[in-house]
């Protein structure tokens, strides 16, 4: 399109000066000598237009008879401030700890001592790969959103071995076996909606502030147990649902600064199916590592 413009300009040139022409006429006879007189200034006409993004000056020479023609052509391609857009502080890696909360917030469990979790062994890491925010007309503000994999475990203590039904979800003590590895692991797809803050448009040089929530949708689960049983090492897997909730909805923010910084979620919804068992609410927090 600036070319197109250029080109125009150049045309609509090209036709006022051959408009501006005399035609010659025959030669006057020979006037009588006068003193000469002193040279006079040129004299200098200016003319500017304008086509979109596209300037054309002209620049006339009446006594010379020479015209100069300057194109300057704004590109788009120069970034301008207020254009510029910051990243979305979503994909990257997050690595974290959970811990299980009743219905009142609390970690209190004890009609239900098995929901009492090893927090320290009860790992999260997230992983995330796709992100995109939309700016609100500005790059300090808008609202981010991604795709991504959450992995999550539930750590047992005092060897409490996890057994359900059709109707609910409860564990046991196990006797038998010493568990040095109990926990119960579930996969979910992610997808985040926050408004986001940032402090610069440079990434790199951003404090950023991000609240919103994180919708999930399980995958997989399974229990995985280590241990040992009459002096003999043993590893086992099984893969069920549980009763675990299909679904996932965490409250969640984020901040930092550059590529670094931390997270904390919180569920909306139960862990389990409700009905199952006590209400189980996740938090989770850690460290993020953007991309």
């Amino acid at each position: 399109m600036k070319a197109l413009y250029a080109l125009i300009a150049l045309f609509f040139l090209g036709f006022v000066s051959y408009a501006q022409e005399e035609v010659p006429e025959p030669p006057a006879p020979p006037a009588p000598t006068e003193p000469t007189a002193p040279p006079s200034v040129p004299e200098i006409d200016t003319m500017k237009m304008k086509f979109g993004k596209t300037q054309v000056l002209v620049i006339s020479n009446s006594d010379e008879g020479t015209k100069d023609v300057d194109i300057d052509i704004d590109s788009e391609d120069e970034p301008r401030e207020e254009s510029r857009k910051s990243e979305a502080h979503w994909a990257g890696i997050d690595f974290g700890f959970s811990i299980l909360l009743d219905e009142n917030r609390e970690n209190n469990f004890s009609d239900h001592p098995y929901w009492n979790n090893d927090a320290a062994k009860s790992q999260v890491w997230n992983l995330n790969l796709f992100e995109h925010k939309f700016n609100f007309g500005t790059p300090y503000v808008g609202l981010t959103t991604g795709l991504g994999f959450s992995f999550t475990s539930v750590a047992f203590k005092n060897n409490y071995l996890i057994q359900s039904t059709a109707d609910s979800v409860y564990a046991v003590v196990d006797t038998v076996h010493n568990y040095s590895k109990n926990k119960l692991k579930a996969s979910y797809l992610t997808i985040p909606l926050m408004l986001e803050f940032n402090t610069s448009a440079d990434e790199d040089k951003s404090f950023y502030l991000a609240a919103g929530v994180i919708g999930g949708v399980r995958l997989t689960s399974k229990t995985k147990r280590q241990g040992e049983f009459d002096g003999k090492e043993f590893k086992e897997k099984v893969k069920g649902p549980f009763n675990l909730n299909p679904f996932k909805l965490d409250a969640a923010v984020r901040l930092g600064y550059a590529d670094w910084g931390v997270f904390a979620n919180y569920s909306l919804l139960p862990l389990f199916d409700q009905g199952k068992t006590v209400d189980l609410y996740p938090l989770t927090f850690g460290l993020s590592l953007n991309f």
